[in-house]
């Protein structure tokens, strides 16, 4: 994809990412996004996801990570309730550069791509096996069934592999920073070992927490 906007609008969602290649519902309501919604339609149908920081104190203006996600909205619906219903879809990752001062009441990002050009490339299959994973879903699965998390794990085994560790990380209950690390993560293969990484901490947990009586 040619032409990338070096200015997107952005909507800081707090423990929520978006990957390349993936997919994700959204349900609109705040005025504001409404507002970001529409002049997307009309434009390009290009939204940055980028996660605020997590502070302590309540600022009116939270500051954001420097990496996000930019999406395409490939689905739109409006509710009898004046809700928008969109489906965004992940394209490239993108880094901040600056935040823009604009008459709108949601955020514009100035952005740029270049490390992350490789998003975009649908050629290059990285070269991981699925049995490579197995280890790392076992993991995972256990610990999805310990927070009461339901996956239809066989129908994740039908996607390409990109596809399926981003939707696990995406859909993961790991925490606001894990998240992040994982989409700052420069390819496949570093994101395996990070959800690998985090897993170790929260099995350990876990396990340790099951054997006191």
């Amino acid at each position: 994809m040619k032409d990338l906007p070096n200015q997107i609008p952005v909507f800081p969602l707090s423990n929520f990412i978006i990957f390349p290649k993936t997919t994700v519902p959204l349900n609109i309501f705040e005025p504001r996004y409404i507002e970001m919604v529409n002049d997307s339609m009309k434009s390009n149908k290009l939204i940055g996801m980028i996660q605020p920081k997590n502070t302590n104190n309540e600022e009116d203006i939270p500051k954001l990570h420097n990496i996000g996600c930019l999406g395409k909205i490939i689905s739109f619906r409006e509710t009898e309730d004046n809700r928008y219903l969109i489906e965004l879809k992940g394209l490239i990752r993108f880094k901040k550069i600056k935040e823009i001062n604009t008459e709108n009441k949601y955020r514009i990002l100035e952005v740029e791509y270049d490390d992350f050009n490789h998003d975009l490339d649908n050629k290059k299959k990285e070269e991981l096996k699925f049995s490579d994973l197995e280890l790392i879903f076992k993991d995972l699965k256990s610990l999805f069934e310990k927070k009461g998390f339901i996956i239809n794990w066989k129908a994740l085994e039908k996607q390409s592999l990109d596809e399926t560790i981003n939707a696990l990380a995406m859909a993961s209950p790991f925490s606001l920073e894990e998240k992040q690390v994982l989409l700052e993560s420069k390819n496949l293969d570093v994101r395996k070992n990070k959800i690998s990484e985090i897993l170790k901490t929260y099995t350990h947990d876990l396990f340790n927490n099951n054997t006191i009586q």
